[in-house]
């Protein structure tokens, strides 16, 4: 009954503590929030190949650079698909694209077994048909699907 207690008497004092500020500042960075994803949403579900979800893709490793350029490239790619990820789950509960973002964010990180939940997820026949409408109005070909 403690916790309930601290929580309510949290809540209380967040409540009393609210001011219009506050307010417009959370809603602003709502909005660039849900902008910014539907922006790499965009830039992502056109920029991945058309048979990225077919089991015959092979992923080309670019050996051309620096050991330490591709590693930094790796890891910074892996944090910004993980924040997405995350981003992704609470869009679930909250306004905002949660299952694309989610999407995004598997296909940047390099996690094994990461193939089975992109397909499971692209499947899905509303995901499906908005990123081939999208990519046909980028005059790019609809995803090819196994």
């Amino acid at each position: 009954m403690d916790l309930f207690s601290g929580i309510w008497e949290w809540l209380v004092r967040f409540w009393e503590s609210l001011t219009w500020s506050l307010i417009a500042w959370g809603l602003l960075f709502t909005v660039i929030t849900i902008i910014a994803s539907y922006g790499l949403i965009v830039i992502g579900m056109i920029k991945i190949p058309a048979d990225y979800f077919s089991s015959s893709y092979v992923r080309e490793i670019n050996t051309d650079n620096h050991f330490s350029v591709r590693w930094t490239a790796f890891i910074v790619k892996n944090v910004v698909g993980f924040l997405l990820v995350i981003a992704g789950i609470v869009m679930i509960f909250t306004p905002g694209p949660g299952v694309p973002t989610i999407l995004l964010g598997l296909i940047m990180m390099d996690v094994p077994g990461k193939r089975p939940l992109e397909a499971k997820l692209i499947r899905r026949p509303m995901v499906l048909s908005a990123v081939n409408e999208l990519r046909a109005k980028y005059n790019k070909p609809p995803l090819i699907m196994d």
